[in-house]
């Protein structure tokens, strides 16, 4: 047993391609069927329970109901899907509304057949790493297309269809002593449009906007889509083309950031970001017919880019994986970094005579604004840390590092 002041707890999900027969395949439709069902009767009647009491029904109340929804003639289809499954539903729809009511996530919505099929096994499943299968409850064995090996003890098993393939995610725990990080450097991270990451040393990455390389073949897609008579067997082929492509838009913008983040991580010890609330930006250019927003072209356009780019998806990444490298994100408030000189400190909004060019009024230092943006971050985490102040890491990145798979 690793000393406690000498390890952490990595957890790590494993995700690999399965390859089902046509029968298993037609079992995991129904699993992920009765899943989403009970998903919906469950919110349905949460939300009448609501309306009328003031109150939620909760877990423990919903499971003790499965037994009578079982022995029901509507129901009685329930009975062909693992217990365990239909409980596992009633567990995510509970902490999806506590996430809610808390603040940390959005509404419980109805789930739809064919977005985001899944459902998930707690126990019972068998994992064969060696010879690259998984055994499911009510399923039986599967092979998967092992690309790497499963490390740690597993947890639980999510089944997922995802561009008409299926997909298992084995998570895993392990426990390994606290890394150290090689380097001593520190480095500051600015986040943007034309240059995804600049950094503090005048370095940059360019985007790679998958959705922008695409854009034209998806709109084409779509419009083959629209001229299809709905819910007909040509409308459901043509849906699948269409999903199959948005499968591989996410695929190359998901490795594109999970290689970035892993050099990141690798290199300087401690990496300072603004702490940006990714998730409220794109809502800044909502509005309505009769109230509309400001500048709301211009706004959605940066806001496409932004969610194109997966600016949330880098943050988590670089959450995790600088943790596993053994070194340390910051976190530090983005107010007034963009308009700060970083030589003399003079704030004024006309430094910024346009969005790439910084011109101090004061000393007249001039620099990408990018650049000097990234410099002033680095300074305000350092100083941040020698003060004991500023956020160091968000706290469920640094308890839990490794909730989001590598």
């Amino acid at each position: 047993m690793i000393a406690e002041q000498d390890s952490m707890i990595i957890k790590q999900a494993f995700k690999f391609l399965l390859q089902a027969t046509p029968e298993q395949e037609s079992l995991m439709r129904q699993f992920a069927g009765c899943s989403r069902f009970v998903w919906n009767y469950a919110m349905r009647l949460e939300q009448e329970t609501f309306e009328q009491c003031g109150k939620r029904l909760g877990y423990y109340r919903l499971a003790m109901m499965l037994p009578d929804w079982k022995e029901s003639p509507e129901m009685s289809f329930l009975c062909d899907a693992p217990s365990q499954v239909l409980q596992q539903s009633f567990k995510n729809l509970n902490l999806a509304y506590v996430n809610f009511f808390e603040g940390r996530g959005e509404r419980p919505c109805f789930k739809k057949k064919g977005k985001h099929d899944a459902f998930r096994f707690p126990q019972g499943f068998k994992v064969d790493s060696a010879n690259g299968r998984v055994f499911l409850p009510k399923i039986g064995w599967l092979r998967y297309r092992k690309s790497r090996e499963v490390v740690g003890t597993p947890k639980q098993i999510t089944v997922s269809l995802s561009g008409g393939q299926w997909f298992v995610s084995i998570q895993t725990e392990r426990e390994v002593v606290r890394p150290i990080h090689p380097s001593t450097s520190k480095i500051g991270l600015d986040m943007g449009v034309k240059r995804l990451v600049t950094f503090s040393d005048g370095d940059f990455v360019s985007p790679i906007t998958a959705l922008h390389m695409y854009e034209k073949k998806l709109a084409k897609e779509q419009r083959i889509l629209a001229r299809k008579t709905k819910f007909s067997r040509n409308w459901h082929k043509q849906k699948a083309r269409l999903a199959k492509l948005h499968k591989k838009i996410a695929d190359i913008r998901a490795d594109d950031l999970h290689k970035l983040t892993t050099t990141i991580s690798k290199n300087p010890a401690v990496v300072v970001m603004e702490d940006l609330r990714v998730q409220n930006m794109p809502r800044s250019a909502l509005g309505t017919l009769e109230n509309p927003g400001r500048n709301v072209k211009a706004k959605s356009g940066r806001n496409k880019a932004i969610l194109d780019q997966g600016w949330g998806m880098f943050l988590v990444m670089m959450g995790y994986k600088t943790v596993w490298a053994g070194g340390e994100l910051r976190l530090v408030p983005p107010q007034h970094t963009g308009q700060t000189c970083s030589p003399c400190g003079c704030t004024d909004k006309r430094n910024r005579p346009s969005q790439e060019s910084f011109v101090c009024v004061r000393c007249g230092m001039s620099m990408h604004a990018d650049h000097n943006a990234a410099l002033n971050v680095l300074a305000v985490g350092l100083t941040a840390s020698a003060c004991g102040g500023g956020k160091a890491l968000a706290p469920s990145l640094k308890q839990e590092p490794s909730k989001v798979a590598a």
